[in-house]
């Protein structure tokens, strides 16, 4: 969220509208700007009902690569993870520039193209397959490179920012192992005071395995 804070316009029109494409359950954007009116859409029907209960606006389901919403009618727009799972990824961002109005905002947040499962060669172990993660997660892809998303978007982001990065890594690792519970907790306590540490460290340029990016209609 901090690298989707520094990356996102600071101040909207108070009665615009934002769609969040993909949005699933998580409602980021209402985190992003709360009190806003934020349509939400998703392919999964069930996730309608599972919405938070602080979000405003509503739920659409439909597919991201056919919005069904008139040409220009957002003023933000995000992809939060959601173009790594999407196999037409050309026609979705199509279709969020599309719905986006002019001087309007597209968010997007994305794995690098060369990210790694688990970061830490020692967690390996204890660690899933990355392919049978990256399948567990839907991806079709790994993830892509900033020049990747420029040409997709036919230009390159107005700002991005890494996030993720190595001393917070870790987390990550422990999340998604086969460990159990109980190990998983006594891993995270013994590693909170470093990890906070280097995440207070990390400067805007430290690069990361994941990166949030902003364009400009």
């Amino acid at each position: 969220m901090r690298a989707i804070h520094r990356v996102a316009p600071a101040a909207i029109d108070a009665n615009a509208r934002i769609l969040e494409i993909g949005g699933g359950r998580s409602g980021m954007a209402s985190y992003l700007y709360r009190g806003a009116t934020i349509t939400t859409l998703d392919i999964d029907p069930v996730l309608g009902g599972q919405q938070p209960e602080s979000a405003r606006g509503d739920f659409v389901c439909a597919d991201a690569r056919n919005l069904p919403f008139p040409d220009g009618c957002f003023a933000v727009v995000t992809l939060f993870d959601v173009l790594e799972h999407i196999e037409e990824d050309s026609v979705a961002v199509q279709e969020a520039l599309r719905v986006t109005r002019k001087a309007g905002y597209v968010l997007v947040s994305t794995p690098h193209a060369d990210w790694h499962y688990p970061f830490y060669p020692a967690m390996q172990r204890v660690c899933p397959q990355e392919l049978e993660l990256m399948r567990e997660w839907g991806h079709v892809r790994r993830g892509y490179s900033h020049a990747d998303l420029a040409l997709l978007f036919g230009d390159a982001p107005q700002t991005s920012r890494d996030f993720r990065k190595s001393g917070d890594c870790f987390f990550h690792d422990v999340a998604f192992s086969r460990l159990r519970r109980r190990w998983r907790g006594m891993l995270y306590a013994a590693a909170a005071l470093p990890t906070a540490i280097a995440y207070t460290l990390h400067g805007t340029s430290t690069r990361g395995t994941e990166t949030a990016f902003a364009w400009r209609r």
